[in-house]
């Protein structure tokens, strides 16, 4: 759900990759789930929301630039990702990497989890912005610093939550208790500790008001400035090469929606302008999508990882 969202940001905490992932499902009341039905099944609430697409162009957009807040994790993107080059590719890999968790079996959904842990012990490296020196006062930053996954991984939580809730329908408090519970086990596999993981949904949201406080430990570097331009203004690509002449200011208006859905000192740090034009059209283009997503057909709505698991189950 994250240029970046998963792969190459720093989610992957400690790489604990035989008994956590051995064990996820086992840490709620829910019944055990059989190989086709994956590390959610078709009850949970993580397969209802993870499968409007349009949560993506929200959640993904939201999340990423909520992580590269901590000055820490902008230090691993920007030196470890390459979504400057080819922010394209990047994204298509890492949607690719989270929906195969989310709907894969639970063989391939655990093969995903391990690769990824795989790939973050690599992930370490100096702290070279200034800012962020001073903030942390951390010389270097490592992917196996579960601080660092707890954040990723609330980030992913907490903007699908608040994307769902913003462009689909609203969302009740027990749904998202329901969904936050569910996404525990996952945290774990990625190497966050049980006694820092947040129990429930009321601790996970006292978590993120502590980090996000202006005091708090997230604090929009230059680097991460920098950074977000590229999510915000990203070039079109070769998924769009007749339209690759427009500039993006073209086209930046259809992420105002996704700004829209950030914390408002976020959006302050970054240098990312409000106008109420901005507002209004952001408001009006979710509206207007709200009102439109019932009549669409499910085989356009939904994405496509999805329907494949549907007919899994269905066989």
């Amino acid at each position: 759900m994250t240029a970046d969202f998963v792969e190459r940001s720093v989610i992957g905490g400690r790489a604990i990759v035989g008994e956590v992932v051995t064990s996820i499902g086992s840490h709620d009341n829910a019944p055990q789930l059989g190989e086709r039905e994956g590390l959610y099944g078709p009850e949970s609430e993580s397969w209802r929301l993870n499968r409007e697409a349009m949560l993506l162009l929200g959640a993904g957009p939201r999340s990423l630039l909520m992580q590269i807040a901590h000055p820490l994790i902008a230090e691993g993107v920007d030196q470890h990702s390459d979504f400057r080059a080819d922010p394209w590719r990047r994204l298509q890999g890492t949607l690719r990497s989270y929906l195969r968790i989310v709907f894969g079996t639970t063989s391939q959904a655990r093969g995903e989890i391990s690769r990824l842990n795989g790939i973050h012990r690599s992930i370490k490296g100096p702290v070279r912005d200034a800012v962020a020196l001073s903030t942390t006062r951390a010389a270097g930053y490592s992917a196996r610093d579960p601080r660092l996954a707890l954040w990723v991984h609330a980030t992913l939580v907490d903007s699908t939550i608040v994307a769902y809730d913003a462009w689909i329908e609203p969302l009740p408090r027990e749904r998202r208790a329901r969904f936050y519970t569910k996404t525990r086990p996952i945290g774990l596999a990625f190497g966050i500790p049980e006694d820092l993981l947040p129990p429930d949904l009321a601790a996970m949201e006292a978590y993120l008001e502590r980090m996000l406080d202006p005091a708090g430990p997230i604090q929009v570097t230059p680097t991460a400035r920098e950074l977000a331009g590229y999510i915000l203004h990203p070039s079109m690509g070769p998924l769009f090469a007749p339209l690759g002449v427009l500039p993006p200011v073209a086209y930046d208006w259809t992420l105002w929606p996704a700004v829209g859905l950030l914390p408002s000192r976020l959006r302050v740090e970054f240098g990312i302008p409000w106008s109420p034009a901005r507002k209004t059209v952001a408001t009006w283009l979710v509206g207007g999508w709200r009102a439109w997503n019932p009549l669409i057909p499910t085989g356009f709505r939904w994405v496509a990882q999805a329907a494949r698991a549907d007919a899994r189950l269905a066989r």
